[in-house]
């Protein structure tokens, strides 16, 4: 099975990750979502990769059941490298103004607040 990956923090999982993650699955694809799992820091990284695969759940219940959408968690990597042609698209999503506007840091501070 192939899927469409998206790495980030997702601290926390936000409209905008709902709209990149809505913009695939709308083409039929299946979605890989690589948590990376960074040190836990309360004010920065306060959500756990669980916790990320909780707040993924309660807005795809029907995909993630069915394996539409899965997870791996992975180290916190530093940067995304390819080569040549290696078989598969670099797709860049270039979301509308509102949901491209969208700030993990500022949601985190309005939670804090």
């Amino acid at each position: 099975m192939k899927y469409s990956l998206f790495i980030g923090k997702w601290q926390p999982f936000h409209k905008g990750h709902k709209w990149l993650i809505e913009e695939r699955l709308k083409l039929g694809k299946n979605v890989l979502i690589g948590i990376r799992d960074t040190a836990h820091d309360r004010k920065r990284y306060p959500k756990s990769p669980r916790d990320v695969k909780m707040q993924v759940f309660q807005l795809f219940p029907n995909e993630v059941n069915v394996g539409t959408i899965d997870f791996i968690e992975l180290p916190d990597i530093e940067s995304i490298n390819y080569g040549r042609d290696v078989g598969y698209d670099i797709i860049e999503h270039t979301p509308p103004d509102d949901i491209g506007k969208i700030s993990g840091k500022d949601i985190r501070e309005e939670d804090e607040n």
